[in-house]
């Protein structure tokens, strides 16, 4: 009985002995597993640290990098000139800095801004001049060709048949009256000047037809003097931007005039003058296009709608022909367009 019982507890022993074995070599695998695991947590744990210490140190410098974005927004809206509001007085240095803003705004738009009549010397500048009173460049532009190669000198106006240079001017409108300058001031120059275009104000305005308008425009394009080209578009705009609230020319002058360097007077002439004729127009400014709205008190009194403004632009802005037959090499590497000559369609 003793020697039997004793083989059954050494039976159960073996048995539960293998079981422990079989166990052990049931879950090694998943122990060797889970070490593993756990070694590789251990390699990587140093990489996972640096990643997530470059992706707070991104974030951070992300924020870092907006607030002083918002920051350089806030001070430039602070620095930027604004215009009045209605009703508030303006001081002389704030509007200083404010029209001096339009004009470099207005140059960045119009870099390639020109005098728009064809001219290849001051006579020829001086008599388109004076033909484009009251009609465009464009027309005179058209016109002139013709007038030049029958008279191309003062001395050749000055001796011409009036009928004949009426017939030629005809399209430019207003053509008797305008025949008659243009042959008085060829006799001025050929009795005055000896057949020369004199290169001062003075004597400019002693002509037939010459005012201070045509004389600064010959002075400051055809002689390099600079001054202010008080025109139709230029008196619209300057009363617009509250430069001035003047009405007559000459004051219309000396008031801007203060405003800027004199070597800044032939080039405002121009920046201003272009964007009378391409945006802001007398009777529907493109508002919503327009590059110095910030800066204008009169917004608003235009088209707003930037889709809608963009049908309102004119000549190159809005993709015609401009002015001149032929234009300066800038204006044409800028991507403008020659006009067309006369009797063509110009799609304008």
């Amino acid at each position: 009985m003793k020697a039997a019982k004793k083989s059954v507890v050494k039976k159960a022993a073996v048995e539960k002995t293998a079981a422990k074995k079989t166990a052990a070599e049931k879950t090694a695998p998943a122990a060797k597993k889970a070490a593993a695991k756990k070694a590789a947590a251990k390699k990587t744990a140093p990489a996972a640290k640096k990643a997530a210490a470059k992706k707070t140190a991104a974030r951070t410098a992300a924020k870092t990098a907006t607030a002083k974005k918002t920051a350089a927004v806030a001070k430039a809206a602070v620095e930027q000139p604004q215009p009045p509001p209605a009703g508030k007085p303006e001081s002389p240095a704030a509007l200083v800095r404010r029209a001096r803003r339009i004009n470099r705004e207005l140059a960045e738009v119009y870099p390639y801004a020109h005098p728009e009549l064809d001219f290849e010397n001051p006579f020829q500048l001086l008599v388109a001049t004076v033909l484009s009173a009251q009609t465009t460049d464009l027309r005179v532009n058209q016109t002139t060709p013709t007038l030049f190669a029958k008279y191309p000198t003062p001395e050749d106006l000055a001796a011409a048949n009036p009928e004949e240079v009426e017939e030629i001017l005809r399209p430019c409108g207003f053509f008797r009256a305008k025949t008659k300058s243009v042959i008085g001031l060829s006799k001025g120059l050929v009795e005055q000047f000896g057949g020369e275009v004199p290169g001062r104000l003075e004597d400019l305005v002693k002509l037939p037809g010459v005012g201070r308008k045509t004389a600064f425009v010959v002075l400051g394009n055809a002689f390099g003097r600079p001054g202010i080209t008080v025109d139709t578009h230029f008196q619209r705009l300057v009363r617009r931007w509250r430069w001035t609230a003047e009405t007559d020319p000459d004051k219309i002058e000396a008031a801007v005039g203060a405003l800027f360097p004199k070597s800044d007077w032939t080039d405002l002439s121009h920046h201003v003058i272009w964007h009378g004729r391409r945006m802001c127009h007398a009777r529907k400014p493109a508002c919503g296009v327009c590059p110095i709205a910030p800066l204008c008190p009169a917004y608003g009194e235009g088209e707003t709608d930037p889709e809608k403004a963009k049908k309102l632009l004119k000549y190159e802005k809005g993709g015609f022909p401009g002015q001149r037959l032929k234009p300066p090499q800038a204006y044409l590497d800028a991507g403008g367009r020659p006009a067309p000559p006369l009797g063509a369609v110009s799609g304008t």
